[in-house]
């Protein structure tokens, strides 16, 4: 085992768009956590809305944070009751700690307990950190095929095969997705894993429709030039990624009677729905909080290049460069921006 240093770097979010560096005492283990030396963290859409305007929906900054929750690293210490010979191991974070004992969890769905602590919301800070830690079973182990930057990435690819769940997609089906961000190519690279045999992406940006075909999409349309619910798509599922209101009104009507809506995109907290169309179309219509048991099958597409997430990453940043990280994440091009918590400082 490695000679640890007795305390680390992070990078705290203080208030809206204001980020230190603190050097702060390393995590103190549970009996059943590990200690993990971060090696790359993915920056998501929710890490710019808390920074940008210091909460995301019901969630509001009220004391320091730390940010990122797309996180793998090595193992470089373990808590009394986790095996020594972890040390040293590569690993990806699922980085929630759910209760153990709730209807949630004992249902296996964890993800919806309601007094899950989850990386980087208030209360629990989160990757953008050198050393984090969590419980050994949400450690997980990864082959040498698979990278830093994809170990770190595991995470929003969870939430695209949980999209891919509830949505049902299968060998054959027709998949219709709005916003080629991050999570929709994600999305669209599961469904051809998936066996889908249409995979149509909409966005409003030419670079990210572009983007889309080479990682899936068979098709893509430019929303602004075509009427989505006037195309005749006639999708068996239907999946948001974009969060536009005006997306899933459309998409909804895009879908095939029985067909399957998954709201996926944080956009306005209401919108008003099609009713009619849902109602005689008997559409089911379902959304998507973060995802449960989703990490083996998420190492297996990976390790098995069915899906790519290293091609995703378009720039590297260090610890003290988070800033720069974050506002990276609205620039022409870029879909995936990294931050390497051991360089910079």
């Amino acid at each position: 085992m490695k000679n640890l240093p007795t305390s680390m770097h992070s990078s705290v979010l203080l208030a809206a768009q204001t980020l230190t560096i603190e050097e702060r005492p390393l995590p103190v283990l549970d009996a059943d956590q590990v200690l993990v030396e971060v090696t790359a963290v993915g920056v998501c859409g929710s890490d710019v809305h808390f920074w940008h305007e210091g909460r995301l929906g019901d969630w509001v900054i009220e004391e320091p944070l730390v940010l990122g929750h797309e996180s793998g690293g090595r193992i470089v210490a373990v808590g009394a009751d986790v095996d020594a010979s972890r040390i040293g191991e590569r690993v990806s974070i699922e980085p929630q700690r759910p209760t153990a004992t709730s209807r949630e969890t004992l249902g296996g769905r964890y993800n919806l307990d309601p007094g899950m602590r989850f990386y980087a919301t208030p209360g629990v800070d989160g990757a953008f950190a050198q050393y984090v830690a969590i419980q050994s079973h949400f450690a997980w182990g990864i082959p040498d095929s698979v990278s830093d930057d994809a170990a770190a990435l595991l995470e929003p690819l969870s939430v695209a095969i949980a999209t891919a769940q509830k949505g049902h997609i299968t060998v054959g089906s027709r998949v219709l997705i709005t916003g080629a961000g991050p999570i929709g190519i994600i999305t669209a690279q599961v469904a051809r894993a998936y066996g889908a045999s249409e995979i149509i992406v909409s966005d409003v940006s030419p670079d990210r429709r572009a983007q889309a075909l080479t990682f899936g999409a068979t098709r893509a349309i430019d929303p602004i030039a075509e009427d989505v619910a006037s195309l005749g798509l006639d999708v068996d599922v239907y999946v948001d990624a974009s969060g536009a209101s005006s997306a899933v009104q459309g998409g909804i009507r895009a879908v095939r009677a029985g067909g399957t809506v998954v709201l996926v995109g944080m956009g306005a907290p209401e919108i008003p729905l099609p009713v009619p169309v849902i109602q005689n179309r008997e559409l089911i219509i379902t959304g998507i909080f973060r995802y449960a048991n989703t990490w083996p099958t998420a190492i297996e597409l990976v390790a098995s290049g069915r899906v790519d997430l290293d091609s995703l990453v378009t720039g590297h940043f260090a610890l003290n460069e988070v800033d720069a990280a974050l506002r990276s994440t609205t620039q022409p091009g870029v879909l995936k921006s990294i931050v390497t918590p051991q360089a910079g400082l």
